[in-house]
């Protein structure tokens, strides 16, 4: 029989009979769901409900600016407006950046938070924040690359891990990529790079952490931690599952050492797939070449396309942490944030997003996928000598759409300058408290730290407007 033990995965026998049986696929969760390749029929449209089965975060790092996107302000000065004028949505009354025409004409299936706030304007305080919850130690820190500690708090894909953990050997929780330190390389990354804090899972321990796509998305290196050596050939893989198996059988192991095997045994089955079958959520040589450059032939929109099918294969949390080279340093746009946004940021963002949320409609599963897209703060009103807007935490603009959240409608008001909230601001932590209701967790929900200690998942209050 399958057991689930703390939520993973033992599976019966031997490895190698584990998989000659044929059971690799099946149980992962990685074989589509039959039809899934074509989409819904229109009566096969969900309305959204509560709770949402799984959660595609867009984290845009560095910082979006909310004035250049989602929150213009064409009467403020030359000095704050920026060249960008706002076009009409297909809903009246909300208008968005006129390089953004594809999510303009799809403005009835998400809603805008244009109140979002909070005072700190550092980095990699914020980027733990907004992803974890809770405040660092040392907020100030703008520049605090610390790798993450087994103490830190869990981001939200690690919470999600934990408490929604289905009955596949899939991880609850996948990074594309994983929130880390790049290279300064345009478009490369680095394969050892080191990861910032708030990523992972923190005190819920090496069960809930992130699976990590650094690769290419859909490319077989993709998932390093799934990527056989070159001197590793299928039997020889083969062979090693037997050895562990025999040694596994020798006596009773310790707690830590039976944890180990399980997140062993996840892998085995994770790697064996993704090197057997044809077409694994892993892999995007199922989709159609109409629908992969509808998202988009770059990594940020086959990151979302993958995302797509990893939450379809049952994983609760994919969290795509944007983090390409542009004209400027991505989303920090210090200098020449107007080229890059025009020339890259916003016709990347525009197409892939737009081919998620209309993708995600057309298959019937809107509904019950809750899509957040944000990023740490925003950006200054004033724009300053390089062209460019600095970081800014008093006033950000977020999107959600899908499972639980009411479309067509901009929640919140900026001030003529977009600068402070003009309505009760909203927390980066009351939306977190929003996905979190959305996907059927009350955020009072405890966990336990390394010291046994309980937490919330959130200290933020659920923004009651934005559901359905």
């Amino acid at each position: 029989m399958l057991t689930l033990n703390d939520g993973i995965l033992r599976l019966p026998g031997t490895r190698r009979e584990f998989f000659r049986a044929g059971g690799g696929l099946a149980l992962a969760g990685l074989a589509l769901p039959r039809g899934a390749g074509a989409a819904s029929s229109a009566s096969g449209h969900r309305a959204a409900t509560i709770p949402a089965k799984s959660c595609i975060l867009v984290y845009l790092l560095g910082g979006p600016p909310h004035q250049d996107t989602f929150d213009l302000k064409p009467a403020a000065p030359a000095e704050v407006r920026g060249p960008f004028s706002p076009i009409a949505t297909c809903v009246p009354g909300i208008e968005i950046c006129e390089h953004l025409p594809l999510l303009a004409r799809l403005a009835d299936r998400y809603a805008l938070v244009r109140s979002v706030s909070h005072r700190n304007s550092n980095h990699t305080p914020m980027i733990y924040y907004t992803l974890t919850g809770q405040e660092t130690a040392r907020p100030e820190a703008d520049n605090d690359i610390r790798p993450p500690q087994r103490t830190d708090f869990p981001h939200m894909g690690a919470v999600l891990a934990k408490l929604k953990r289905r009955r596949t050997a899939l991880p609850g929780y996948v990074a594309i990529p994983e929130v880390g330190i790049r290279s300064s390389t345009r478009g490369e990354f680095k394969r050892a790079r080191t990861p910032l804090r708030g990523g992972g899972a923190g005190f819920l321990g090496t069960a809930f952490e992130p699976l990590a796509v650094d690769g290419d998305p859909g490319t077989a290196g993709a998932v390093p931690a799934l990527t056989l050596a070159n001197d590793v050939s299928a039997a020889r893989f083969e062979r090693r599952i037997a050895l562990l198996s025999a040694l596994d059988s020798r006596g009773p192991a310790s707690r830590a050492a039976r944890t180990s095997g399980e997140l062993r045994d996840q892998a085995v089955v994770l790697t064996g797939a993704v090197h057997r079958e044809r077409t694994p959520a892993f892999s995007l040589d199922g989709e159609s070449t109409a629908v992969r450059d509808r998202y988009g032939r770059h990594r940020f929109g086959q990151s979302l396309l993958l995302a797509r099918r990893l939450t379809e294969a049952g994983v609760p949390m994919v969290a795509i942490h944007f983090n390409e080279m542009t004209v400027c340093d991505g989303w920090d746009t210090h200098s020449k944030n107007f080229e890059a946004l025009e020339s890259e940021l916003l016709p990347m963002l525009d197409q892939s997003l737009a081919a998620l949320l209309d993708d995600l409609h057309q298959r019937g599963r809107l509904g019950e996928t809750l899509v957040a897209c944000f990023g740490e703060f925003g950006r200054t009103p004033k724009i300053n000598t390089n062209a460019g807007r600095d970081h800014w935490g008093d006033c950000s603009t977020t999107l959600l759409a899908g499972g639980g959240i009411r479309g067509g409608q901009a929640v919140g008001a900026s001030d003529n300058l977009a600068a402070y909230p003009v309505t009760p601001p909203v927390d980066p932590v009351d939306i977190q408290a929003t996905m979190y209701r959305c996907l059927g967790v009350d955020p009072h929900t405890t966990i336990n730290d390394h010291l046994g200690r309980p937490w919330s998942v959130s200290t933020g209050q659920v923004v009651s407007d934005l559901l359905a």
